[in-house]
């Protein structure tokens, strides 16, 4: 008989064994993974500040470990808010240490990646991470330390802080880590510009091994409004999440004040109503409340249909302003059209879509052809494309019902905004299939196609007067000429009646509808 052993793994312990889990497979992806997670760390540091962001990023070979890999050093560089001191190694060094937990919109979700990419960037290279950040006061500290891996936890190398007379303010962090950057190359430059094409706010500059220099340089002063923390949508909590509620909350509060002081609009009409609906008094005591009480209260949550719908003021989309510049600037298509569609919720979670039909320009692809980029919470989806929702939705739309030209390819932006994003992984590359969610994106993408079809007539019919003007200019002039003999008369004027031509077959620019 083989004896079994039990022990415990700390959370370090478990992504450094399963760091597949959050993106890290392969050389290759954890490279892009690694530069992505803490790339959007900046970005989520400025934004909701509302600090244009300046971001430099520099990627440099050090030495190759392998035919494919290598040894790289990663160093990013941000103008955001900075981290506090007293937050800054447990921010960095300890998985599941975050300020990204609480319910507001954040491009993280799982508050790991950063330090999933220290983690993996020690597991590669056995080197330590340097960080250094100042939020702008007198004093910048500087930390080289490592992840104690079996007490989840940093362990200091070593420190300093110094003044800061310039008054600086942001984040630079150093790490060592394997990749293959020829392999990842593609993925990570496509992935900087199609985040440049919806953040057209924020200069981003990037230096890979090779020297070579992608400037994503900022183009419209004004930015997204930032996202809002919020309280949870009574339909969106889970029984285990109410029963920690209540235990977290004080016992001598009634079940009334709970539900007003948790919960996302419910005051107390609709909390008087809904525990009228739930046969509970709203006087009583959460100290008097057993488990069956808990969960009484739990299902008439999931089946009460007074409760307001989840406000979307708490969201921060792209805005069709922005989210047109970014594209214009990356892209320069000959058509742009760009839609948001009103808010709507999922399980308690506001969600708002917004979609972009582009056609021609630079966007990738053969003609006829229709490319799908997807965003989540400004976040560039790569990979798992077929995966996703919205991949689905553009799969089930016969576009035999619309018509568009088949000369050059066309692209479909899509971006869902949420205080909770349902990606089916932890890797956060697809979307789930949420009826509501796909409902909306069908919408979005069948207005666009709607308004493309109309303009592709326009562009048809425009085509179709200047083919019927060119036999009109090859041939009026002899016409007028033998006309003018046969009746005697002077020769008319062409140009003028070319002129009329022009204006009864609407010869003018075709603007987009």
């Amino acid at each position: 008989m083989v004896r079994e052993v039990y022990k415990e793994a700390s959370p370090s312990e478990f992504f450094y064994r399963n760091r597949q889990l959050a993106g890290f497979s392969n050389p290759s992806r954890a490279l892009y993974t690694a530069i992505r997670e803490l790339f959007e760390n900046s970005l989520d540091a400025c934004e909701l500040h509302r600090i244009k962001p300046n971001i430099l990023i520099s990627l440099r070979h050090i030495e190759s470990t392998s035919s494919n890999t290598a040894i790289y050093k990663l160093y990013i560089q941000d103008n955001g808010s900075g981290i506090p001191k007293e937050y800054v190694l447990d921010a960095l060094g300890k998985i599941f240490f975050s300020s990204k937990y609480i319910l507001r919109q954040s491009r993280g979700t799982f508050g790991l990646g950063g330090t999933m990419a220290i983690l993996y960037a020690q597991a590669t290279s056995g080197k330590p991470v340097k960080v250094v950040t100042s939020t702008g006061g007198k004093y910048i500290v500087s930390y080289v330390f490592q992840i104690d891996i079996d007490r989840n936890r940093p362990h200091v190398i070593s420190q300093k802080t110094i003044r800061n007379n310039l008054k600086w303010r942001g984040t630079i962090l150093e790490l060592y880590l394997e990749g293959n950057y020829p392999h990842a190359s593609r993925y990570i430059v496509s992935y900087f510009k199609h985040t440049a094409a919806i953040t057209p706010y924020a200069d981003i500059t990037f230096i890979d091994p090779d020297g070579n220099l992608f400037y994503f340089p900022r183009t419209v002063g004004i930015m997204p409004e930032p996202p809002k923390e919020t309280l949870p949508h009574p339909h969106g909590i889970d029984l285990e999440t109410l029963k920690r509620m209540i235990k977290r909350s004080p016992k001598s509060m009634t079940i009334s004040e709970f539900l007003m002081k948790n919960f996302h609009r419910v005051g107390k009409m609709i909390a008087k109503k809904f525990l009228r609906y739930a046969k509970i008094k709203g006087n009583l005591r959460l100290g008097e409340m057993d488990n069956t009480l808990i969960e009484k209260l739990y299902r008439a949550m999931k089946t009460f249909d007074g409760f307001i719908s989840p406000s979307s003021d708490v969201l921060s989309p792209i805005g069709e302003r922005i989210f047109k510049e970014g594209i214009l600037k990356e892209f320069n298509p000959e058509y742009i059209d760009v839609v948001t569609r009103p808010p709507s919720s999922y399980e308690g979670h506001p969600f708002i879509i917004e979609a972009a039909l582009v056609y021609g320009g630079s966007i990738p692809g053969s003609p006829g052809e229709i490319v799908l980029y997807r965003y989540a919470n400004k976040i560039p989806l790569l990979f798992d494309e077929g995966s996703d929702v919205a991949a689905k939705v553009l799969n089930n739309i016969n576009m035999n019902n619309y018509k568009r030209p088949m000369d050059k390819p066309t692209a479909l932006f899509i971006h869902i905004a949420s205080t909770k994003i349902p990606f089916k992984t932890v890797g956060k590359e697809a979307i789930a299939d949420i009826p509501e969610i796909e409902k909306e994106i069908e919408l979005a993408i069948r207005y666009l196609l709607r308004r493309f079809t109309t303009y592709t007539r326009k562009i048809e019919r425009k085509i179709h007067a200047e083919r019927r003007l060119r036999i009109f200019r090859k041939y009026l002039d002899l016409i007028g000429e033998f006309s003018a003999k046969i009746i005697d008369r002077d020769k008319p004027n062409i140009e003028v009646l070319l002129e009329k031509l022009e204006q009864r077959y609407r010869i003018d620019k075709i603007k987009e509808s």
